[in-house]
Formats: structure tokens, C-alpha cells, sequence
């Protein structure tokens, strides 16, 4: 009797034992959640509202800097994409923040870590609304691309009274890329770099009417203008006949133009720079075409269409193109560096009969008229 009074009083020692660990251990975890900091989007809310009021709304400078348009200009550009695009508002980003989260990778290169700490957000929500973004405007791609005007018969301008029936200038540039260690090969350029090559067509105001990215460095300017516009009525593009083709207009000696073909030659170079302008706005105003981004390349290609897309949008929406403002002759690493070095001299043609009566009754009334009527 005596040894199972004993066994019980023991086993009451142990029970009560038991009891006291269980409550401490309960009230040290009640401590530990008393100081955990849980992820609740109420309270992310204020500032993340804050970043982009201070982005849009406070004042033109600050938008113009950050997103490369006045505040008035992403309005409008956000209502297309809401409207024409079908971007939509979520649940806790609104379209207006996901066009932030695009303009600034776009307009400074910033990578995903920068930008979701700069919102307030996940590098998750940062990288599914920038693709959102990116297929919305894609969808702008008949709104956006402008239509061209030809140069009329009363046209004033130097640059352009020679070529009536012109429709604008077109010229490849070199944008660096992030491809497969197999595919590098591939996309070296001439110069060495990892790139693809684009063509460009602007009108006489600079605004994209065509571009064709995506094909790999190595390809050749003429391999790629012959996918543009092949085609029984496809463009014809003589490259002139022996004959130099950047001159200086005013030069003294041999080297001014000494005859209708070099002078041709030198006004039509003259008025074809209008491209390499485009391209030098372009890359002063879109960081993120000036190096290598780590996105796939069928991204980084599309990336490349929207920022000419966004281009055009901002030179139609503002009267003033902050860029080309900004832009000057000195500024020469933004323009594009496929200009050559020395004289150039072109030897093939292929053109047909009609193009060559053309241009050669064009090129004799610019020499005679330039050489007084003489």
C-alpha cells in the first residue's frame, strides 16, 4: 500500500513538473510574437501612395526626370494603356504605379531590387507589372507609329527642298544585348560586342514610321534592310558609283564636291543624319538601351520597340522634347558611331533604269544651281 501511495505522490511531482514547462514555453512564445513585425499592405500603403504622388503630381521637373515626360503626358499615356492596351487597376497597384515600375527601367536602367525598394514593393509584383506594361503598349503599335509625309513641291527647308516625294531617312544602329554563351557568336558585332541590329525609319520630325529589331549582330546592314523591304515594289537604295559621300559643303580644294554626283552625295548624307539624331535622342533619353540588360531576348526586343513607341508619344503630347534639347553636336557618344571616320567611298549599285534618270537629273539641277548657273 505504501509503495503505490508512493508511485503516485511521484507521478503528481512529474504532472506538476510537465504543467510548469508547457506554460513557460507558452508565454515565451506569446514574448516572441509580441515582437514580430508582420507584412501587412495597410501599412505599406502610405508609401507607396507617397512615391508615386511624388513621381506624377508634385511637378513637372521631378516627372520629367524620373519618367522622361511632364505629368500631363503620362496621364494621357496612362489612359491609353488603360483604355486602348487593357491594362487594368489590381487589387493594390494601380495603372498609374505600374507605369512607374516601366519608365524608370526604361529611362535609368534600374534593376529590379532598385526599383522595388524605391516602391515599397516585392521584386515579384515589380517584375509581373513591368511585362503587363510592356504588352499594353505593344497593343499602342497603330496609334503610336506615325504615318509619313512626303516632302511637297513648295518645301523651303535646305535640308530637304531637293528631295521632293522623300518620306524620311532610315539607318541601323548596334543596341547590346545578354544572350546564351552558345548564341554570342552569333550576335558579335564588327565591333566586337554582344548586340542585335536594328533598323529605324523616322520622317523629316524624327517621329519612327518603321522598325525591325531583333536580328543578330553579325548580320550585315544590307541582309537586314532586305528583310524591310523585299518584295517585287520593295525599296530601292542605290549606293552611288565610286564617288565620296560625306563632303563638306564649304570647304575649299579637293575637298568640296567636284562634281553633281559628290555634290548629290553630300546633301543627301546631309539630309539623312536626321536618323542618326533620332538615334542619339533615343539613347540619351532610354538608359536602358545604352548597356546590356539581363532580361530574355525576346524581351530586351520588345523593350527596344517600346522605347521608340514611347518616343513618338512624347514628341506628339509635348511641344518641347526635353531630349533634343538637350542633345548637341559635342554630345556625339549618344549619336549613332556607325558614322565613318574618313572619306567613304561606295562601290556597288544596283538601282533600277528609272531611280538612276532620276537622281541623276536631280543631282545636275543641285550642281548647277550651287555652282551659280554657271
Amino acid at each position: 500500500m505504501l509503495v503505490v501511495e508512493e508511485i503516485i505522490s511521484r507521478a503528481k511531482v512529474f504532472f506538476n513538473i510537465i504543467i510548469a514547462l508547457l506554460s513557460d514555453e507558452r508565454l515565451d512564445c506569446r514574448r516572441r510574437r509580441e515582437h514580430i513585425v508582420r507584412y501587412v499592405m495597410a501599412h505599406r500603403m502610405p508609401d507607396q501612395v507617397s512615391r508615386v504622388f511624388r513621381l506624377t503630381c508634385n511637378n513637372d521637373k521631378d516627372c520629367l526626370d524620373n519618367l522622361r515626360m511632364d505629368m500631363s503626358s503620362f496621364a494621357r499615356l496612362c489612359y491609353l494603356l488603360h483604355n486602348v492596351g487593357g491594362l487594368s487597376n489590381s487589387k493594390y497597384v494601380r495603372v498609374e504605379e505600374k507605369v512607374c515600375f516601366f519608365l524608370s527601367v526604361l529611362a535609368h536602367h534600374k534593376k529590379n531590387v532598385t526599383v522595388k525598394f524605391d516602391h515599397v514593393r516585392s521584386g515579384h509584383t515589380v517584375s509581373i507589372y513591368f511585362n503587363a506594361v510592356l504588352v499594353s503598349l505593344l497593343k499602342l503599335v497603330p496609334i503610336l507609329t506615325v504615318t509619313p509625309k512626303p516632302v511637297e513641291d513648295g518645301c523651303t527647308v535646305a535640308r530637304w527642298k531637293h528631295f521632293k516625294g522623300c518620306l524620311g531617312a532610315l539607318d541601323g544602329t548596334y543596341i547590346n544585348v545578354q544572350t546564351p554563351l552558345a548564341h554570342k557568336p552569333r550576335y558579335r558585332n564588327r565591333k566586337g560586342g554582344i548586340s542585335v541590329n536594328i533598323l529605324g525609319v523616322v520622317d523629316r520630325n524624327m517621329n519612327f514610321v518603321y522598325m525591325l529589331p531583333g536580328w543578330e549582330g553579325s548580320a550585315a546592314d544590307g541582309r537586314v534592310l532586305r528583310d524591310a523591304v523585299s518584295g517585287d515594289n520593295g525599296l530601292k537604295v542605290p549606293t552611288g558609283e565610286g564617288v565620296r559621300y560625306h563632303l563638306d559643303e564649304w570647304a575649299q580644294g579637293c575637298q568640296a564636291p567636284q562634281d553633281q554626283k559628290e555634290l548629290f552625295n553630300q546633301r543627301h548624307s546631309k539630309a539623312r543624319n536626321i536618323i542618326e539624331r533620332t538615334w542619339g535622342i533615343m539613347k540619351w533619353r532610354w538608359a536602358v538601351l545604352r548597356s546590356t540588360t539581363f532580361y530574355p531576348l525576346r524581351t530586351q526586343n520588345r523593350m527596344i520597340l517600346a522605347c521608340a513607341l514611347l518616343h513618338n508619344f512624347i514628341r506628339r503630347e509635348m511641344e518641347v522634347d526635353p531630349a533634343e534639347a538637350q542633345i548637341h553636336e559635342d554630345h556625339r557618344e549618344f549619336y549613332n558611331d556607325d558614322l565613318p571616320a574618313e572619306v567613304e567611298y561606295v562601290a556597288s549599285i544596283d538601282p533600277s533604269n528609272e531611280w538612276g534618270v532620276w537622281r541623276d537629273n536631280l543631282a545636275g539641277e543641285m550642281f548647277y544651281e550651287w555652282r551659280g548657273g554657271l
